[in-house]
């Protein structure tokens, strides 16, 4: 589909290191996913939160190409770089955050590739988005925000509503746009999933609350 598929992740290498460069590619095109979901008072801070995120890393990067050409290196280099202050500063902090939101979109994209739905509302995404807010930002929430997000899925559009919004207006197919979020989700979730494997690994998350 039009937005998820403009420019693809690349498939995770066995090592799973991932190249910086073609990862901001992959990314850089995904923050106007929110625009679709409705409720800006919500998604958009999203939307901006994810570009600049995204705007840091590739700041980064782009000081030192080859030093940064993967995510780990970046990780690596800013531990050493930063001292105490990290893991809670830099690109480190940026990419943390980062791969929350598309945390967010991925599960969200499962779920409705899953068909999981309520029987009773079968075009309601609000069963959808409510598990993808769970799993990946609602205990990096404060009281208020969580409020706000729980209260936004009723001003979500319907599923058709959004997989038309993901094609960019065009009319779909279901079936057809179904399969095109699978082919999304099966190059995306592997490389997320490495990346939060990452942070464990080098003891890098940080649970603290917006």
């Amino acid at each position: 589909m039009a937005l998820l598929l403009e420019h693809e992740f690349k498939v995770l290498p066995a090592d799973k290191q991932i190249e910086t460069e073609p990862f901001l590619e992959a990314v850089t095109h995904l923050p106007p996913f929110f625009d679709c979901l409705g409720a800006p008072i919500v998604y958009a801070p999203v939307k901006a939160d994810l570009s600049g995120n995204i705007k840091k890393i590739r700041a980064v990067y782009e000081s030192n190409p080859a030093k940064f050409k993967t995510l780990q290196n970046i990780l690596e280099v800013e531990k050493e770089m930063y001292g105490s202050a990290w893991p809670k500063t830099g690109a480190t902090l940026a990419l943390m955050w980062l791969k929350r939101g598309l945390k967010f979109i991925q599960v969200l994209l499962q779920s409705i590739s899953d068909g999981e739905r309520d029987e009773a509302n079968p075009n309601h995404i609000r069963v959808n988005a409510m598990k993808a807010y769970e799993i990946a930002l609602k205990k990096y929430h404060g009281w208020m925000l969580q409020k706000l997000f729980t209260g936004s899925v009723y001003a979500l559009p319907y599923k058709s509503d959004l997989l038309k919004a993901l094609e960019k207006g065009k009319e779909v197919n279901e079936e057809e746009s179904l399969e095109k979020i699978h082919q999304f989700l099966a190059k995306a979730t592997p490389i997320l999933d490495a990346i939060y494997d990452m942070y464990i690994k080098m003891n890098a998350e940080l649970n603290y609350k917006a």
